[in-house]
């Protein structure tokens, strides 16, 4: 049958996939508890039922806040069913955000999957006027629980399931379905409308790349709120494949393990984690194992997906070694299986794509946004379409192009509706063309052909900066080959209307500590650590190699070392771990005009600052 709206997933599934017996999985009290197709079916028509039986009617908006869980999917299909706006939030924002999304949205419902969520947003909500009615899905004393809602409707549906059957007839493919908040890496988050149309022609497209089977079990970890995680989880369930929930964050690899899974889907900072710790297992090794263990990594970095075929004989033999003797205990921690990774977001290093490809864990890099449902391109090492350094072809649908300034235009049926209560905006990103302007810059390379182009992302247009001699810096080129060093965790280049590029790095200080120790380093804290001759002078080595592929005007000249950790939770991140730009230059701006020599170092006991680091200008040109 084809798919052209959300909940036409449910028929799909108990008329392909009427069997399937786990179609989601969470932990409670230890135990997977499954939840059947059959089940997933009744669930979010009974709750459909107890929706029209609350008095919500088409156009109406529900927030959900929640951890990942099958009852975050029942509660979607339902409300896609009854024809009211799904306003998936995220659970780690500020109030400030909190109470911005629930009046702007106009939002009659809130349902919140726990205490410690609702304790979380009752600053928001006690600030409202008239606030949403909050339902739990935990039991919770003295508030309402989604099953009251469960029970309503299973208690009405005779009365209320031809409501249900009348709804579905009427709601047509181009019709609301779900409003997005977008993470506000520059202000308050703005509202995306998303049809059916949207989500489902992305799905349905992206899924066409992916070689999981009905038999995959896939583990979801990423926040469902987001259209990147949620736009996975339907492409999951249309190829009818088992969906099993993380507990949380630190038990990524122990539920893999536990599920023998397929694969699963990360933004770059978890892949760059997880390869972080398998780097470290090898520090406490010793003699020939510590060597082949490092040689394993060496190894992987030389892997590429379109020129393994053409290798030395020599390359293949040392392959089978390192398979024999690293990778394959490695993928044994994670499960036992070769698994199919998806990831996007950010950019991710290629060392990683490299190794873990070698390793026998293929890595689909893409690109999309949320208003575009969300992606527009994609890498798909299964077919051989793969070229690392970009996010890949363009999806089977999607129209891309590039404007005379570099910006990546697109257009399709999965370009977004329009942003809530702000026409004039959606103006300004779509043209009368129906061209949606993503404000990032790039490029096609490869060949001529459609399926030999592929699409590699340079920067964002609002974040290209120019010196005060001209010329044009664009940031993120030089933060992502930052990060590609094991001694950089996060980098911001600034620099705007400046003579020269300079750079503030958040150190990756399990490596740092690891290199301390080496070199028999003493020291109190991590300030103490940073403000070491030697630590600068390790730092300016590292940064002097990477000038190497940058032109002379794009070198970095100066830096400095901060203690602080760069995440969510602090506000410097972004929830898709993006920099929040504007929040970081406000946090370092005196650091940053001490980098130009405009005020004196500061005596901060959080920043290690370095006086002065002139880094030479090496004269390289950029690499083509």
């Amino acid at each position: 049958m084809e798919i052209t709206r959300t909940f036409d997933l449910l028929d799909h599934l108990v008329t392909k996939f009427p069997d399937k017996p786990d179609i989601f999985a969470a932990k409670e009290k230890g135990e997977w508890v499954k939840y059947s197709t059959h089940d997933y079916y009744k669930y979010s028509h009974y709750l459909a039922c107890g929706l029209i039986e609350m008095g919500l009617q088409p156009g109406d908006k529900v927030i959900t806040i929640s951890a990942n869980c099958p009852e975050w999917n029942f509660m979607d299909m339902a409300l896609a069913l009854t024809g009211v706006i799904h306003v998936p939030v995220y659970p780690t924002l500020s109030p400030d955000n909190y109470q911005h999304i629930f009046t702007h949205s106009e939002a009659k419902y809130i349902f919140v999957s726990n205490n410690i969520l609702l304790r979380r947003i009752k600053p928001a909500l006690d600030k409202m006027e008239n606030p949403p009615v909050i339902y739990t899905l935990a039991n919770i004393e003295g508030e309402h629980r989604m099953l009251e809602v469960l029970k309503a409707g299973i208690a009405s549906r005779e009365k209320n399931s031809p409501i249900v059957a009348h709804l579905k007839d009427t709601i047509k493919p181009d019709d609301w379905v779900t409003l997005i908040y977008t993470s506000g890496t520059t202000g308050l988050p703005k509202g995306v409308m998303l049809s059916h149309r949207n989500l489902c022609s992305n799905f349905v497209a992206h899924e066409k790349v992916n070689p999981l089977k009905s038999d995959c079990r896939i583990l979801s970890f990423l926040p469902l709120n987001h259209i990147y995680e949620r736009s996975l989880n339907y492409h999951y369930q249309l190829k009818g494949g088992s969906i099993y929930y993380a507990e949380n964050m630190g038990t990524i690899q122990q539920n893999l393990a536990e599920i023998h899974g397929d694969g699963f889907c990360a933004v770059p900072r978890v892949l760059e984690m997880v390869y972080d710790k398998l780097y470290a297992a090898g520090k406490d090794l010793t003699g020939i194992k510590k060597k082949i263990y490092t040689r394993a990594f060496k190894h992987g970095a030389r892997y590429d997906y379109t020129l393994f075929k053409k290798v030395s004989l020599g390359y293949q033999i040392s392959q089978f070694f390192y398979e024999r003797l690293v990778y394959r205990h490695w993928r044994e921690r994670l499960g036992g299986k070769r698994l199919t990774i998806i990831t996007g977001s950010s950019s991710i290093q290629p060392r990683i794509i490299r190794t873990f490809a070698a390793a026998g864990m293929n890595i689909y890099e893409g690109y999309g946004l949320s208003e575009t449902s969300p992606v527009i391109a994609v890498n798909n090492p299964a077919d051989g379409y793969v070229r690392i350094g970009t996010v890949g072809p363009v999806l089977s649908g999607v129209e891309v192009k590039i404007a005379e300034d570099g910006e990546i235009l697109t257009r399709g049926p999965h370009v977004m509706l329009g942003y809530y209560k702000d026409p004039e905006y959606t103006a300004q990103v779509i043209d009368s063309d129906g061209w949606f302007h993503t404000g990032d810059i790039g490029e096609f390379v490869g060949g001529l052909t459609s399926s030999q182009r592929y699409l590699r992302i340079t920067d964002r247009k609002k974040d290209i900066f120019k010196l005060s001699a001209g010329k044009y810096i664009a940031p993120q080129l030089l933060e992502n080959k930052l990060r590609e060093s094991e001694y950089i965790d996060q980098a911001m280049v600034v620099g705007e209307n400046e003579k020269s590029v300079g750079v503030i790095i958040s150190p990756n200080f399990n490596t740092l500590h690891y290199w301390a120790l080496k070199h028999h380093m003493h020291y109190r804290d991590n300030n103490a650590l940073l403000a070491m001759p030697e630590t600068k002078e390790k730092y300016k080595a590292v940064i002097d190699t990477i000038n190497r592929d940058f032109a002379a005007h794009e070198q970095i000249k100066n830096f400095r070392l901060v203690s602080d950790e760069w995440s969510s939770a602090n506000g410097l991140l972004s929830p898709t771990l993006k920099l929040k730009r504007n929040i970081l230059m406000e946090k370092y701006k005196g650091l940053i005009a001490d980098i130009y020599g405009k005020s004196p170092a500061l005596a901060n006991p959080i920043i290690s600052a370095f006086r002065s680091v002139e880094l030479p200008n090496f004269g390289f040109t950029k690499k083509k």
